[in-house]
């Protein structure tokens, strides 16, 4: 069997072993025009996959040419992305379609539409030369106080999550598209986000919502992604991501998974602030995945987590077969899908698709409200998460679209007390200044998460108990105008409500 080595950066394998335990790895990188040195490296002995972010994107052009750069070095490379639709995703800069997120899917519940949405994204992907989505979100928003699932699920009910997993997933396969159901075993019953903390779900067994999971294996599913979540009531020592009870015995043993099980990112924090990258990246492979995701782009994470794995290779301490085992899964996944199957020009995708969804998801707890000419729009929402993009999008601006004659602000984060920044108390103050004459609409985002929102909120209906309340998050108590989402269709759709464009 033949030796590999080449630079002192890990021990010395056998060749074949060495680019199995490469295989499972996924690596996020700096750059739009070029690969950087190591990561030719790492690709030429065998990386596995790479995730692009907002980063690696300037417009639809540069990510071809960069895509067609990454599989010149190896045509086996699966280039993968997160792209759930709303506000999350990384492709606006390149043209990519607008769908709201999947709770306004849910709601309108058309499982066809739903399909469209689900066609648009893989089709864009497709021209871009991106084979691999981390979407659908496969999580049932089951409790209230969960920061980090919320709209981006389908709903709080696992059979209504099912049914629009299903479709999703048939309609991103129809494209060559890998699709990837993630946080297994769900990351909706946790009031703590997993990129800051280590986050726990404490229900037992019978409550925890599998459903989703077992609908999307049983729908061909090519990709499932791990939880950094403790379930106590299937290992209470282990997060999902690092359980082999949860990733061997629940989801290959019982519910039959055959695909590749892919981490979430190792750098969040309910890794890396109690395991480190590194050995998480062991842990993974030895408990089950199929490859680890280091999506920050640090090369020196990147070599950390491969050379943990080739040291513990050496030494026994990981399992040949357990890496050749995950290895041959990700080789079958990369023949499937890592090159694209058709050209280029691939068909057609209805680009209005995602707009009618959201128009059909908005609700009101009243009847819808008349138009609002000239209004004073304020929008309160939280700063945009550090790990999931945000295109900038707020309310304001697409109320101008259709209503110059409109004005307003949009608050982003708690304003507090302080030189240069606005309390909570002089937002009100300006606001009702700014808004005397004219109708108000003050829309908020998951209020019940973002107390300050809420005392915004109600200090101007208190004040101005004829304005109009909307919520661009989860339903908020009161009537209020429902969008079920902040993506820029979302928001449009509301707009178009509240300037009497509605069609």
């Amino acid at each position: 069997m033949t030796e590999f080595a080449s630079r002192a950066d890990g021990p010395v394998l056998p060749a074949d072993l060495d680019e199995a335990a490469h295989r499972c790895l996924v690596a996020g990188f700096d750059g739009k025009t070029s690969v950087p040195d190591t990561l030719k490296r790492l690709i030429d002995r065998g990386l596995g996959g790479v995730i692009l972010f907002t980063r690696n994107v300037r417009d639809a052009e540069q990510v071809r040419h960069l895509t067609d750069t990454l599989r010149a070095l190896r045509p086996d490379l699966m280039v993968a992305i997160d792209n759930e639709g709303g506000g999350i995703g990384h492709l606006v800069a390149a043209g990519a379609p607008e769908v709201p997120g999947s709770w306004a899917l849910g709601v309108v519940d058309d499982p066809r539409l739903t399909a469209a949405c689900a066609d648009a994204l893989a089709g864009h992907l497709l021209s871009l030369g991106i084979t691999a989505s981390y979407a659908p979100v496969a999580d049932v928003q089951s409790r209230s106080e969960n920061p980090i699932v919320r709209t981006r699920a389908f709903g709080d009910d696992p059979d209504l999550v099912s049914r629009h997993l299903r479709a999703w997933i048939a309609a991103t396969e129809a494209r060559g598209v890998a699709s990837c159901a993630k946080h297994f075993p769900g990351h909706g019953g946790t009031v703590t986000d997993s990129h800051h903390d280590l986050a726990v779900d404490p229900r037992p067994y019978d409550r925890l919502d599998l459903a989703p999971f077992r609908a999307a294996v049983d729908a061909g599913v090519p990709l499932l992604m791990s939880a950094h979540v403790v379930f106590p009531a299937l290992d209470p020592e282990r997060p999902a991501t690092l359980s082999p009870r949860i990733l061997s015995e629940l989801l290959r043993g019982e519910l039959g998974f055959e695909g590749v099980l892919v981490s979430d990112a190792l750098e969040m924090k309910a890794i890396a602030d109690r395991y480190g990258e590194a050995a998480g990246a062991r842990l993974a492979l030895a408990a089950g995945a199929d490859q680890v995701v280091v999506a920050v782009p640090d090369p020196e994470v990147v070599l950390a987590c491969r050379d943990a794995v080739l040291a513990a290779l050496g030494s026994g301490e990981l399992a040949e077969e357990r890496v050749t085992e995950a290895a041959e899964r990700v080789r079958r996944l990369a023949l499937r899908y890592a090159r694209p199957r058709r050209s280029r020009a691939v068909a057609a995708w209805d680009g209005g698709a995602g707009l009618t969804a959201a128009r059909r998801a908005v609700r009101s707890g009243a009847p819808l409200p008349e138009a609002v000419p000239g209004a004073y729009v304020v929008d309160l929402f939280p700063a945009p998460h550090p790990a999931l993009n945000w295109g900038g999008e707020d309310l304001l601006t697409e109320v101008r679209a259709f209503d110059p004659t409109a004005t307003g602000t949009a608050v982003t984060g708690e304003p507090e007390d302080g030189e240069g920044v606005r309390s909570v108390e002089a937002v009100v103050g300006a606001v009702l200044r700014g808004a005397a004459g004219r109708p108000l609409v003050v829309a908020t985002c998951d209020a019940g998460l973002h107390p300050w929102q809420g005392r915004v909120r109600d200090a101007l209906l208190a004040a101005r108990p004829d304005a109009l309340p909307v919520s661009t998050g989860l339903p908020e108590p009161g009537g209020a105008v429902c969008a079920y989402g902040r993506g820029r269709v979302n928001l449009r759709a509301v707009a178009e409500v509240l300037t009497g464009q509605a069609v």
